[in-house]
């Protein structure tokens, strides 16, 4: 099955730092709003989810979930979380005391892999 999200080992070290000082973490990404669609990092239940938000899969163990409607947009894409040094949008995620952002980079699926991919989850 093709993995619909992975990560650059900068994104990896990071999470590694993280789950040191916070335990076990998850990822969210908005549709907009405040943070506007950058991935945010938060102590695992630490985000409310909201009812049809669909978790994409896993990095390095934590769940990476997206605004329902957001899926709507990128089901078709491929996402891999990257780090990024400096502030991003907002002040909320984890990774900001240590001036560094989290990043997605997108493509599209080929047509073999579509066949492929592995099924979301969506909360209840």
């Amino acid at each position: 099955m093709i993995e619909r999200i992975d990560c650059t080992e900068k994104a990896k070290e990071l999470i590694a730092v993280l789950k040191e000082k916070h335990g076990e973490l998850m990822f969210y990404q908005a549709g907009g709003c405040c943070e506007g669609t950058q991935p945010q990092c938060f102590e695992k239940g630490g985000y409310y989810l909201r009812m049809r938000d669909v978790c994409l899969g896993e990095v390095e163990g934590c769940e990476f979930w997206v605004d329902r409607d957001l899926f709507e947009y990128w089901k078709f894409s491929h996402f891999t979380l990257d780090v990024l040094d400096g502030f991003g949008v907002g002040g909320f995620s984890l990774e900001t005391p240590l001036q560094k952002t989290f990043k997605i980079h997108y493509r599209l699926f080929t047509e073999e892999e579509l066949k492929d991919l592995t099924p979301v989850k969506t909360a209840e």
